[in-house]
Order: C-alpha cells, then structure tokens, then sequence
C-alpha cells in the first residue's frame, strides 16, 4: 500500500494544529477534511492549514469514502462516541489522550477497533522520546539492576482562564478529572511503560487553588509488580509549571530525565549509550508548548502500521493502562485506601 491516506481532524481546538503540522509534515498524508460542531471553528482551522473538506457533522465526513484516518481531538469524554462511528465507519484512527475517562468505554472503543478490523493509535507522545526509550531499555536490560525506586514529578501551572475558556474543563464528566486525567496521563503512562506495570497506589487529591470539580494537586505512592516502590506528584496549581522530570533508580545505576534532558545517567558497570535527544518544549508552564516531533512520530507510526498491518506502537490495550492507574489513584484518594490494580 503505497498511497497517501487521507486524514480527517474532529474538533478543532488547541491540540489540533498539533496533528495538523504533523500531518502537513509526512508525505505520506494528506489533510483532506475537518470537522467541528462550531462551523466558524472547522472554516478558521481550514483555512489556516489549507483544508479543502469542511463539516459540522462527524457521520457526514465519516460517510466520504476517500477518507482513510479520523485524528481524535474531542474533549476527553467525548472520544468513545467517535472513535466508536469511525471503526464502524471502516476508517482508521489516531485518538488523542487520554483515550477516554471510562474504563468501560475504553473497552468498548477496543472491541469496535477489533470487530471493524481498523487500527487504532492513541497519543502518547512522551513515549517517542530518545530519553524515554534509552530508560525503558536500561531498565529492561537490567543495566541498573534491581529497580529500586520509579518517580514521577507532574508540576504544571494552568491559571483560573484556562479552566473557564472551555466549559469541559475541570469537570468530571467531560474532562474525567484534573490534574492527573489531562495533564499528568502522559507522565503516569510514561513511567509505568519504563518501570512496567503498577501493582497499587495510595494516593491523596485535593483542589487547592483552582475552583473545580477536580483536582489541581495530587501525590500518590506507587508500588510496581516488580516490586519497585515509587511516587509520582501531579499539579496544575503551582507556579511557575516546572519541568517534568523522570527519576528511576536501580540497585546498580539511575536515569534521570526532563522536558530538556537527560540529567543523570551512571552506572556501577558496563557501557551506556547516550541517546540523541531533543528540546521537548516545556508543557509544565503552557499547554501550546509542545514539541511536535512526538505527534510527528505517531502519525508516522500509525500510516506505517496501515501499510504493513501490524499494531500501533501505543494501540487500545496499551492506552488503557494509565487510564486505569488514575481511575485506581481517584478510588484511593476518595476511600483512603491502598487500591489494587487488577
């Protein structure tokens, strides 16, 4: 399969420039459509990126045969509803995180990938990182030893204005929760992907600052199935965002990395390779900051798993699992107990 696939973006919000660029930068895409209920929204966004394909109605552009890949940019709790009507609809998909905020949707979502025989690839672009990708391996390889402790820190800053710009925002039935469910997914997907699966969390939510239904500030402790202990710290109440950063520390070695590198790297044996790393922005302080090199790689990553029929790197199974470590951190919080991860 050689031709250029036909993307085709829902919603037309702040992320979706992100997949726009990514899609204008791959010469094997094509941006052929948009869609937005708020057609002002879906005419500005075309013209800016030269979309010739406009709608307000989502089974409307799904009904187009040219189009091959639907590129998720809903709000959270929408994302069941259309990556649901575009398997069915036979196209592909590349969903933003988190996949949804429902673990039973999220299974549902799967099923109708699996039933439709589509591919479905969710953003987590943190994965794509060479940091990320040379820890894992140092983890996986048992280069630092024993793992010993996996820490995650999540501090971004998100003021009052951003949570009253949109009516989902900081709302549990459309943006599923807070500081961990929007911002830190990615971070809590990223460390459990490095250190492996988590076993429990205990965990304490709070909103300190801002006035929402969810919360701005978050610590939890984490325990791996490896035995590892961990803690990963989520915010959007402080000021200014910080960096995020990524401790993992072995018995024989530790790796840690941020937005801007790799920080410490050491070994008591054997040779480790330093990965060619980049700038990935710094997300913590402006939610448009983003390194689009992440969304670049996926979109890469999903043409390529269409052309040789192969899974996504971060496909339906694999995006569920931080879902359901935060879902297990909101059940801790509300109960005050240690949860389980089945």
């Amino acid at each position: 399969m050689s031709k250029t696939l036909n993307f085709g973006i829902i919603g037309a919000g702040t992320i979706a420039s992100s997949h726009a660029k990514a899609i204008a930068g791959n010469p094997r895409a094509e941006l052929y459509a948009v869609c937005d209920i708020i057609e002002e929204n879906a005419r500005n966004f075309a013209e800016e990126f030269e979309v010739q394909h406009v709608f307000t109605s989502l089974d409307a552009m799904l009904q187009v045969k040219e189009l091959d890949v639907v590129n998720v940019c809903l709000p959270s709790g929408a994302h069941e509803w259309a990556v649901t009507a575009a398997a069915r609809a036979g196209k592909h998909i590349l969903c933003e995180k988190p996949i949804d905020i429902h673990l039973d949707k999220i299974d549902n979502m799967i099923a109708a990938v699996r039933e439709n025989q589509v591919k479905l690839g969710c953003v987590y672009q943190r994965r794509t990182m060479p940091e990320a990708i040379a820890a894992r391996d140092a983890v996986q390889s048992g280069k630092l030893g024993r793992m010993v402790l996996g820490d995650a820190y999540l501090k971004y800053y998100r003021s009052a204005e951003y949570y009253r710009s949109a009516g989902w925002r900081g709302t549990w039935e459309h943006d599923g929760g807070g500081a961990l469910m929007n911002q830190g997914v990615h971070g809590i997907d990223l460390i459990q992907w490095m250190m492996g699966d988590i076993e429990s969390v205990f965990a304490h939510t709070a909103a300190l600052v801002r006035d929402i239904e969810v919360e701005d500030t978050a610590v939890v402790a984490v325990k791996f199935k490896s035995g590892a202990l961990g803690v990963i710290q989520g915010a959007t109440s402080v000021y200014p965002g910080q960096e995020t950063r990524f401790e993992l520390h072995g018995e024989n070695g530790s790796f840690i990395f941020g937005d801007k590198g790799i920080q410490l790297w050491e070994a008591r044996e054997g040779e480790l390779k330093q990965p060619v790393v980049g700038d990935a922005g710094t997300p913590g302080a402006d939610p448009r900051s983003i390194a689009l090199e992440g969304h670049q790689a996926l979109v890469e990553d999903l043409i390529e798993a269409i052309t040789v029929d192969r899974e996504p790197l971060i496909n339906g199974e694999e995006a569920r699992k931080a879902v359901a470590v935060i879902m297990a951190i909101y059940e801790s919080s509300l109960t005050g107990k240690e949860v389980f991860l089945s």
